[in-house]
Parts: C-alpha cells; structure tokens; sequence
C-alpha cells in the first residue's frame, strides 16, 4: 500500500517537474523572440532628415497632454448645475456661473499651478494638429503613401481627425462666453439638418440649449478620443516596424544612417523634452483661453469676434462663404443648402485625402513598395494637386477670421467674403497650373546641371572668338540624384474578352494626364553617365 502511494507521489512529482521545465523554456523562447525582435529593430539603419521631427514633436504633445489632462482633471467638474461665484475674481463675485466654469475658475486663480497647467495643456492642443498636417504635407508630397503604406496614410489622417474631436470636445469644457458661442453655432447647424437635425441635437444637448452637453463632451474628451488615439498610434507604430521607413533619394554616401537604438531613440528623447519645455514655456509667459475676461456662457448672449482654436477654423470659414437663405422647401422639410452644402464639401474634402493614395495607385498601376521617396518637382501633377488642396483649405480657413479682417484692415464685411468665394472657386486650379509648371522648370534646371554641370561664371574666349561660360561637372553620387525615372503613361488596356470599359478608358485618361509634363532624365541606367549623354549629343566629339 505505501509502495503505491510511493510510486503515485513520484509521477506527480515528475509531472510537476515537467510542467515547471516547460513553463521555464516557454518563458526563455518568448524572452529570447522578443530580445531579437528588439535588437533587429534596434539594429534599423535610420538617415535623419528634418521631416521626420514632426512626428517627434506631435508625440511630445500628446504626452504633455496625457499629462497636464490628468493633473486637471482631479479640479474640474463636469457639470452644468447652476452655481453661485465666490472667489478672488472680483468681477464675477455673487454671478451665476455652472459648476463647470466655477472649477475653471478656480483652477486659474487658486490652484497652485493650475493656471500654468490648463495654458500648458492648450498650447500642446494647438501645436499637435499643427505637426499632424505638416507630418500629412510631407506624407504627399514625397510619395510615402505608396504600396503597403497607403494604410499608414489612411491612420495618420484618420488621426488627425480624432485630434479634431478631441480639441474641440475639450474648447467647450470651460462653458465660458467663447465656448458657449461656440455650441451655439454647433446647435444651429445640427437643427439644420434635415430629418435627422432634431433628433440629433436632442441627443447630442440632452435638450433644449444648454442641456447637457458638457456632462455629453467630458467623456468623448478624457476617454473615447484617448482610447482612438492610443489604438491609432499602435496601429501606426506596428505598420512603422512592419515596413520600413521609405528614405529620399540622396547621393551614394559610404555610411549606413544611424541606429535606429539608442542614437535615433535618444535623439528623438530630447526633441520630446526640448518641445515639452517650450510648451511649459508657453503655458507660463503665454495667455490663452481667459475665460475670466470672457465670462460664463448665456443662454441670450453670444462673444463678439469669436474664433475657434485654428485647426477648427476651416469648417466655420465653409458656412460664412455661403450665400445666405440658400434653401428650399421638399418633402416636408426645410433644406437648408447654406448649411448642407458646407458640410458636404468639407466631407467631401476629407474622404477626397483619404482615398488619394488609392486612386493614384490605380491610375499609375503602382501597387509594388517602394524604399525611395519622391522629389516633389518630380511628380508635377501629384504636387500641384497638393498645393490646390492646401489653397482651398486656406481659403476656408481665412473665412473664418473674415470678421477680423473687416475690423484689422477697415473693409467691409462683404468684399472679404466676395473675394474669399471667388479665391476658392479660382485659387485652386491656379494654384495647380502654377505649381506644375514651377516643378517643369526645376525639372529642366536638374537636368541642364546633370548634362552639363554648374554655372561658374567663369566666361572664356575660344579660338574662333566666341564667348563661353566654364561649367563645373556635376559629382556622379549628385547626379543619381538627379536623374529620376520619369512617370510613366499607361495606356488603356483591353480586358481577356478584347474590350475596353468605361473604367479603363478613364484610367488611360488619368494616367496620360498624370505622366504629363514630365521632363526626360539626363541620365538612365541603360544610357550610362551624364557625360555619356552629353558626348552623344555632341555627336561623340570631347570638347
């Protein structure tokens, strides 16, 4: 009997053993895969360039934000509860404010420190989308978007979107006259809206203005636009290690970049500490958002010469360019056109960026990855497509301080928005022509210094009295720089039955004005060096 309790005790201990040994050799290879997935990506070879900040400082914000949002979240109350001012703010003693302003209020004036975080935190909100667009500007311009990181481009602005939420869900926390000015126009629009506008006020006020909104904001504020963004930048940052960084095109150099660990993650540490600092900076010397001089929010009154936060600009601008009692009557409803059609444009405007990438790749017929970046003059379409985009949203843009420049420059109100319809009617596509031309000649520029090198100013006489200048010889390593392979047109293709459809007529349509304009390289790979070029052109004579 004890010999059998003996020999069960043995097996089971055996097993134990051989589970304890697994559990250790399991947690030695996941050690061991994630140690090596962290050195190989450690071992990354970067090549800096200044573009590649924006996305540095952009993350620096986001942490001062993470930040000073929860220092001050442990002060407000959001809550539109009527509340009587007692306070070191003598102007507003004994006024009936929400509870929401009241904790403003007393986070400026008797929190220590409190002031600098709140102008801390809104800088870093200004700042942020700032370096998200310049992070998109330079997405475009180069051409990153290709292959497999067209979902890259459609995080990024997606991520620029959810700051947009998250900034202006945080400009009406404070429920000050500005603030309060601004839900008013918010109210007006969302009415506007046919069928849906009522229903969706009430959701969104929780009743008749104010309702409920700041109760409604706060959480969209500190936990849903959190939440996106944390998902976002993981995905982002997973599609950074799937595919590596796409690098411009740069002369043949005998280093291999910086380690992408420690020298780029330590560098990146201190643009990240250079740029919170300022941004304390900025919150201590800098005012902003006073609600004190601009009061508690009211029901009957509005803030003269409010303006949104900058990156919000743009869609106030698009309903102060529409013509006024532009609406009709259908169905039932009041459709208010000066409103829809604002709104239509504007998502319009963000779904056109988001779908960009896509098109070009099927008009081009690109879908292969590509390490190299593109030189913006080198795709004169895609560049001046992005500069017609950049006017227009600037236009918008301009409308929205429309009234300030009528005050600043002492013009009437209605010339400024006259002039601002016609800009944004007329700016773009002039923009574009602009651009695509400017592009050629720098083009045609890159191409005489390849052939023949750069301008000296030296000027020599020949033996037959002629005059000419001495050019220096361009470097081989500039002119791989130089030469680029131009866009190609592809024609429309036939399907397996011999047809062409409509989609690929359009295609070949797009593709031939996309490849158009494009000057001929000084140099391919199949034709040898710009000398080479340049002999032949003489008709092999070296002169």
């Amino acid at each position: 009997m004890s010999r059998t309790l003996i020999v069960g005790g043995g097996h089971g201990a055996d097993d134990v053993g051989r589970r304890r040994i697994a559990r250790a050799l399991g947690r030695s290879v996941v050690w061991r895969t994630c140690a090596a997935a962290f050195l190989g990506l450690g071992r990354r070879r970067v090549h800096l360039h200044w573009t590649s900040l924006f996305g540095v400082i952009a993350f620096a914000c986001l942490l001062v934000l993470a930040v000073t949002g929860v220092l001050l979240s442990f002060s407000y109350t959001p809550s539109s509860d009527p509340v009587t001012y007692r306070g070191p703010y003598a102007p507003l003693e004994g006024t009936q404010v929400t509870a929401a302003f009241r904790s403003m209020m007393e986070i400026s004036f008797e929190q220590p420190g409190g002031l600098l975080l709140r102008q801390t935190h809104h800088w870093a909100a200004l700042v942020m989308p700032a370096a998200i667009v310049m992070q998109i500007l330079v997405m475009f311009f180069t051409g990153a978007f290709r292959g497999p990181r067209r979902l890259s481009w459609v995080v990024l602005v997606a991520l620029f979107v959810v700051v947009l939420v998250g900034g202006w869900s945080g400009y009406a926390l404070p429920d000050d006259m500005l603030s309060g000015t601004g839900l008013r126009i918010v109210e007006g629009v969302t009415w506007a809206i046919p069928v849906i506008g009522g229903p969706l006020a009430s959701w969104l006020f929780g009743g008749p203005f104010p309702g409920e909104i700041i109760e409604h904001l706060y959480p969209v504020h500190v936990q849903i636009v959190p939440t996106l963004l944390a998902l976002l930048l993981a995905v982002r940052a997973a599609l950074a290690v799937a595919f590596p960084p796409a690098e411009l095109p740069r002369p043949v150099r005998p280093t291999l970049g910086l380690r992408l660990w420690p020298d780029v993650a330590v560098r990146a540490a201190g643009l990240v500490m250079i740029t919170a600092g300022l941004l304390v900076l900025l919150g201590a010397t800098s005012t902003i958002s006073p609600v004190w001089s601009y009061g508690p929010a009211s029901v009957g009154e509005v803030s003269a010469g409010s303006q949104p936060d900058w990156y919000m600009g743009f869609l106030d601008g698009a309903l102060r360019l529409v013509p006024p009692g532009w609406e009709a009557e259908w169905f039932g409803y009041t459709w208010t056109f000066a409103i829809l059609v604002p709104l239509a444009v504007v998502g319009g405007y963000f779904l056109a960026v988001i779908a960009y990438p896509f098109l070009e790749s099927w008009v081009t017929q690109d879908a292969g990855p590509s390490r190299l970046l593109d030189r913006p003059r080198n795709v004169p379409v895609r560049t001046g497509i992005g500069v017609a985009g950049i006017v227009f949203y600037g236009v918008l843009w301009g409308a929205a301080g429309a009234d300030v420049i009528d005050t600043a420059f002492r013009v009437t109100f209605g010339s400024v928005i006259g002039f601002l319809q016609v800009a944004l009617v007329v700016g773009p596509p002039l923009a574009f022509e602009i651009t695509r031309r400017i592009c050629i000649g720098l083009q045609r520029r890159d191409r005489e210094v390849a052939l023949h090198g750069h301008e000296t100013g030296r000027i020599v006489r020949l033996a037959d009295g002629g005059y000419v200048e001495v050019h220096s010889p361009a470097d081989p390593a500039e002119v791989a720089v130089l030469a680029v392979r131009p866009v190609q047109a592809l024609d429309a293709r036939p399907n397996d039955d011999g047809d062409l459809t409509r989609a690929e007529l359009l295609r070949g349509t797009l593709s031939r004005a996309f490849a158009e304009g494009h000057v001929r390289p000084a140099a391919d790979p199949q034709e040898g060096t710009a000398r080479g070029v340049l002999l032949r052109a003489q008709g092999g004579r070296d002169g």
